[in-house]
């Protein structure tokens, strides 16, 4: 519950300060380069997408150069997970049974590096990071430091059990979008390749026997991953999915093909 209550406050922070153009208020570092070779470095306060348009219609036929750290690309939604291709849990993994409505992914960009072909057309780089949060259904630990994925069944009724991973995400993204409408927005669609690296992994468990535990390994979780994601959103708002090709879990350490895919809704084009 407390987690949905700060989702829900992530939300609402996140919609006023992305999709209301004239609210907007971020922190953008950013450094510019045209095709006269003047470069410089600027700090705003303010709004991130109309500076990024007035200096388009500047350059209309010339490309620009962008490299900012900014808070963007918020993402809350559900995580879900395939089987050797099916949303059913084989019995040999089905420890690993989840509650569908509380397996959850959040996460965050702060850095871009991009050009901008044109106000329609634009390719960039982020940085970021990104949390999957799998709420187990069953009474187990996932036991640390191990070879293999291990578990323990225990003798406790969790009412909370969450197995956790979080990566440094790095996508690279394609951006089309519209010209603006009379409201001053755009329909963007942003669609792409993204890697990860592995920061870390988490049990958290809740029960009336033990209160709360947390524990912190790399629980066999792949250091490594791949995917692709697409973006559809109008204005400063819009719905996400993202999807990793290879498998959750390290190689020869858990189970085979087990992939992750998430989807939800964004906040901050």
């Amino acid at each position: 519950m407390k987690r949905i209550v700060v989702f829900a406050l992530l939300s609402a922070f996140a919609a006023e300060s992305f999709a209301q153009n004239k609210k907007d208020t971020v922190l953008v570092v950013t450094r510019d380069t045209t095709e006269k070779d003047q470069k410089s470095i600027t700090i705003k306060l303010g709004d991130q997408h109309k500076e990024d348009d007035s200096s388009e219609d500047e350059h209309k036929s010339k490309g620009k150069f962008s490299s900012q750290f900014i808070a963007a690309r918020f993402d809350i939604g559900l995580s879900t997970y395939t089987d050797n291709g099916s949303f059913t849990l084989s019995p040999a993994n089905s420890y690993l049974e989840r509650e569908t409505w509380k397996s959850s992914n959040f996460g965050f960009e702060f850095f871009q590096i991009g050009y901008r072909f044109s106000s329609y057309f634009k390719i960039y780089a982020g940085a970021g990071l990104d949390w999957n949060h799998m709420r187990l259904k069953n009474n187990i630990t996932i036991q640390q430091e191990k070879p293999t994925l291990s578990y323990t069944s225990d003798a406790v009724d969790y009412k909370k059990n969450r197995f956790s991973s979080q990566y440094l995400r790095i996508p690279l993204s394609v951006q089309l979008r519209t010209k603006q409408d009379k409201n001053g927005d755009k329909l963007n669609f942003v669609f792409g390749p993204e890697i990860g690296f592995l920061l870390n992994g988490k049990v958290k468990q809740v029960s009336s026997e033990n209160g709360k535990d947390k524990f912190k390994d790399d629980y066999n979780l792949n250091p490594f991953r791949y995917g692709a994601f697409a973006r559809l959103g109008y204005g400063g708002t819009g719905v996400y999915v993202k999807y990793y090709a290879n498998d959750v879990f390290a190689d020869g350490q858990g189970p085979v093909d087990f992939k992750n895919l998430s989807f939800g809704l964004m906040f901050g084009f």
